[in-house]
């Protein structure tokens, strides 16, 4: 016989979490399953850095990050802004600070003592959990699972799958749910990397730089601009600077750079002008226009030969074409564009082509930076998946 819950949510990322939450506090009965051995692999990767939780700022500057899905997700994250995620945060226990540029962090930097508390509400909530439970299909009306115990067949009156992109399958968003439901005739768009490093093919003289920070700069890819800071690698440019414009990278937008974004093309050229004597150029730019060593490198690396003339280089300081490969495969990008597409949902994010079923986080079709904003958007839609999935089951 297939177990009954009133819900089972199958992800236990940041939105599965948001959703089977609200679902047990309707009253529900919720089965909560996961493929990995354990639960929020990404969020757990997430805070090894130091876990952004949201941006505290405006809710109209916090949409503006949500590009071509801003209006479709702003009845949600009204619902669920900066603001309200940090008081979500509070409530688990949770010691929050904000940075100086309105980032969000809890003060112990780790995103483990959080997925702790939360867990242990979901727990008190009844809130049961399997893992190494792999979602495969349905089995007429039930939902079928690949188990360590073999196959196993579970009836709900709802679902809520919140099963990830196509980025990082090793901690669980492989992106093979989309077999399922493109079977089931739900409209689905292609996956693309968001929120990924860029390739380039150094020259060799780049070695010495890799690792190095890139502070002070402005990067521009068609419409986004970004003054987040970038990181040279050995394969690349990566960090959020990097991170936040390649949406435009990725749309075949070039990359340029600006150097000096706190001067104006003239003030550059006339610095330059200044008496050079026996300094080298490297050093004339250092003194002259303060740059460091890491964005002499990058304006040595796709400037040369560099120009004489102090206006021309001027210019070249403040747009700076960078000669890149493209994006970084989309398995090694933090997150995806495409997914499940808008018009396959109703107001409640439930699939119009199978009632009773819901989506949240990142299986959507929206994308958003690094910053606060993508984890943000997880637990709003999460949140929203999930009550309107109570709803669901509270009409006759």
């Amino acid at each position: 016989m297939a177990e009954q819950f009133d819900a089972v949510v199958i992800g236990t990322g940041p939105a599965g979490l948001m959703a089977a939450d609200e679902l047990a506090q309707a009253g529900h009965s919720v089965l909560l399953c996961e493929a990995k051995p354990s639960v929020a692999r990404k969020l757990l990767m997430a805070g090894k850095s130091g876990l952004n939780l949201t941006k505290d700022e405006e809710f109209d500057e916090l949409i503006h990050n949500f590009g071509a899905a801003a209006e479709w997700l702003t009845p949600m994250l009204r619902e669920f802004d900066g603001a309200a995620v940090q008081t979500w945060a509070r409530r688990l226990g949770i010691e929050i600070f904000t940075g100086s540029t309105g980032r969000v962090f809890p003060k112990v930097m780790k995103s483990s003592p959080l997925l702790r508390a939360w867990l242990l509400e979901l727990d008190q909530k009844d809130v049961q959990r399997r893992t190494r439970w792999r979602w495969s299909g349905w089995d007429g009306g039930a939902l079928k699972f690949e188990t360590p115990d073999g196959s196993q067949n579970v009836d709900a009156s709802v679902t809520v799958l919140a099963l990830g992109g196509a980025s990082w399958s090793r901690l669980g968003s492989d992106g093979a749910w989309t077999s399922l439901l493109s079977g089931k005739g739900v409209e689905l768009a292609p996956f693309q990397p968001a929120n990924a490093g860029l390739l380039v093919n150094w020259s060799d003289h780049m070695a010495a730089r890799f690792g190095a920070p890139i502070k002070g700069i402005s990067l521009q890819a068609g419409a986004l601009v970004s003054r987040g800071e970038a990181v040279i690698s050995q394969r690349g440019l990566e960090g959020g600077g990097i991170y936040s414009i390649s949406a435009g990278v990725r749309e075949g937008a070039p990359l340029v750079l600006d150097l000096l974004p706190d001067l104006e093309e003239d003030e550059v050229a006339q610095r330059l002008t200044r008496p050079r004597g026996k300094a080298s150029l490297a050093n004339h730019l250092r003194k002259m226009l303060k740059l460091d060593p890491a964005r002499i490198a990058l304006l040595q690396e796709f400037g040369r030969p560099l120009p004489q003339a102090p206006q021309e280089l001027a210019r070249l300081i403040k747009a700076l074409a960078v000669k890149h490969s493209g994006l970084r495969p989309i398995d090694e990008a933090i997150s995806t564009a495409g997914g499940v597409a808008q018009t396959a949902l109703d107001d409640g994010l439930m699939l119009k082509k199978i009632p009773g079923v819901f989506c949240a986080g990142e299986m959507l079709d929206w994308e958003a930076p690094t910053g606060g904003y993508l984890l943000t958007g997880c637990l709003a839609t999460g949140r929203w998946a999930g009550r309107a999935a109570a709803q669901y089951l509270s009409e006759p």
